[in-house]
């Protein structure tokens, strides 16, 4: 498992390709899986903060928290594209810093992508959650490159089959 940072220098071209997907819009925006309580998924939708070397989300007492808090593995995949199929995924476990000179850093960050002067109401509770990377898949025009946290140096890239 390795921070955003250690991933970024690791695989620095997937993390760019992967930070400029899950910031196309302005703001991070994907969707965050979980495993619910029976074992089965749940997805949300989340905003993502690539702040200093890490991977960061600022999750309200929700389902989505709830889970992480139980079962530290997630998924993240990017929003769809309005057009074409690019997309990134990774997968890895959570962690919650209780660092508060970083949470007041990662909430700086949240506030500045939106162009907010103050926090939404009940920001304040939402609790700092740090997703470390595992693997990761990033899709372009049909192609997909593999990475996997386990053997760095590992990249499989391949192209995608049209089912029949």
């Amino acid at each position: 498992m390795l921070s955003w940072g250690r991933f970024r220098r690791s695989a620095p071209d997937l993390a760019s390709s992967g930070r400029a997907l899950l910031y196309r819009d302005g703001v991070g925006l994907a969707y965050l899986g979980t495993v619910r309580a029976d074992g089965g998924p749940r997805v949300h939708p989340v905003s993502p903060l690539l702040v200093e070397d890490g991977l960061f989300a600022l999750l309200m007492v929700s389902p989505k928290l709830e889970d992480l808090l139980r079962d530290d593995r997630f998924a993240l995949h990017t929003f769809p594209m309005y057009d074409g199929e690019d997309a990134f995924y990774l997968t890895g476990r959570a962690r919650f810093p209780r660092d508060q000179a970083l949470r007041r850093s990662v909430a700086a960050a949240f506030l500045a992508e939106r162009s907010l002067s103050s926090p939404p109401p009940g920001f304040g509770q939402n609790v700092l959650v740090e997703l470390h990377v595992e693997t990761c898949v990033l899709s372009r025009a049909g192609e997909h490159i593999t990475w996997a946290a386990a053997d760095p140096h590992f990249y499989e890239i391949g192209r995608h089959r049209a089912m029949r």
